[in-house]
């Protein structure tokens, strides 16, 4: 036996920006060269044998390769991505309702408090990353249409949340799949089948059975939370911030890996607490709020917002997109839940209705586009 050094290609990230899997007995860090003890020539046979042995397919004997015949593998907890998605639409779902809860504070100031909390957060990872504050020249304008459309969206929802039922709100935003293939299909040029256009029509059918227009409906809408002026305008501003936030889903597609998530969420807090401190003094509602509860509510929208973009994150790190767009869909199960129990109000079975369509044509798409990666993925491999 003889004492060899790894190479280079050890070290390497793999090919997407992604870190590879360490395996166990490698901890050290991706760049440290440690010592293993190679076959003399001669021995290959045994070798092969002792491949075979531990599952290693890396081409090298025991000795070289990842872990010894017995040795414990450490297994990853299962379902743990599909947890995390579920407390991510949890703490989605109750910052949402603070958001009912709250009396005399405007959408627009809501949104700028949860800007500030964005921008503590995301402004040491910057610093430690090393990314600057611009970003790429080439990109710059793909990150402002990115913040400014990301925070749009954020405004709109909010103000949706406070003029109509929160399950009504919450069913429309389920729609962003859909729409994010109609777009990428308008601008990206992404495959557009049969398929994706039955879904969008059942999200379609969904928001009107939610919107419930009076030409179809009748001048007499049960079951609407205060006027049907304010649900309509709800309704619309929902349905805006849906696109909105499909828009930035195909913007950032465009931009790919080559910007670092912590900037494009950087562009997405500074521009939306620029446009919501302009759009508060045009229309003369900043103001702190008198009540000490609504203070402590808009915290916690703040720090809920952020621990359900920490949590959603880590899910998509560990788990595929597709099983975590389906899991999502229980951000309506918790909608419907807390509706009921802390704002008295029973949905309608229009409104129960039309969250199938949406959450069957979401889980749908949500489906087709796991499959299709799956099957991407297959082909590479051959």
């Amino acid at each position: 036996m003889v004492l060899c050094q790894g190479g280079e290609g050890d070290a390497a990230p793999a090919a997407g920006g992604t870190e590879p899997e360490v395996p166990p007995g490698r901890e050290d860090g991706a760049g440290a060269v440690q010592p293993c003890l190679c076959p003399a020539p001669g021995v290959e046979a045994a070798g092969a044998e002792e491949r075979r042995a531990c599952g290693c397919f890396s081409g090298m004997s025991w000795p070289c390769c990842c872990e010894a015949p017995g040795t414990k593998k450490k297994a990853a907890c299962p379902g743990l991505g599909l947890f995390y998605t579920i407390l991510s639409a949890f703490l989605f779902s109750v910052a949402s309702l603070f958001l009912k809860k709250i009396e005399d504070v405007h959408s627009v100031e809501v949104s700028a408090f949860r800007c500030v909390f964005q921008m503590a957060f995301v402004l040491p990872g910057l610093i430690y990353y090393k990314t600057g504050f611009l970003g790429p020249k080439g990109k710059r304008i793909f990150l402002f249409f990115r913040g400014f459309l990301g925070s749009t969206a954020m405004v709109l929802l909010y103000y949706a949340y406070q003029v109509m039922p929160l399950a009504d709100a919450t069913v429309i935003t389920f729609t962003s799949p859909v729409f994010t293939s109609l777009l990428a299909w308008i601008f990206l040029k992404e495959k557009y089948s049969l398929w994706d256009l039955l879904f969008t029509l059942f999200a379609i059918t969904g928001v009107i059975l939610i919107a419930r227009p009076p030409f179809l409906f009748g001048s007499r809408v049960s079951g609407i939370e205060g006027s049907y002026s304010d649900h309509l305008k709800g309704t619309i501003a929902a349905i805006t911030s849906t696109l909105s936030a499909a828009s930035t889903i195909v913007i950032l597609r465009k931009v790919g890996k080559s910007v670092h998530y912590f900037l494009s969420i950087w562009y997405y807090a500074v521009i939306g607490l620029i446009g919501c401190v302009i759009a508060l003094f045009v229309l003369n509602e900043w103001r702190l709020p008198h009540c000490g509860r609504d203070r402590v509510f808009l915290i916690l929208i703040g720090l809920l917002g952020l621990g359900g973009q920490v949590f959603l994150t880590k899910a998509l790190q560990i788990e595929k997109a597709g099983p975590v767009s389906i899991m999502k869909t229980m951000d309506v199960v918790f909608a419907f839940i807390l509706q009921v129990l802390f704002l008295n109000h029973l949905p309608t079975w229009w409104t129960v209705g039309g969250a199938l369509c949406v959450v069957a044509s979401s889980s749908g798409t949500a489906i087709r586009k796991w499959r299709h990666s799956v099957r991407k993925a297959k082909q590479r491999e051959i």
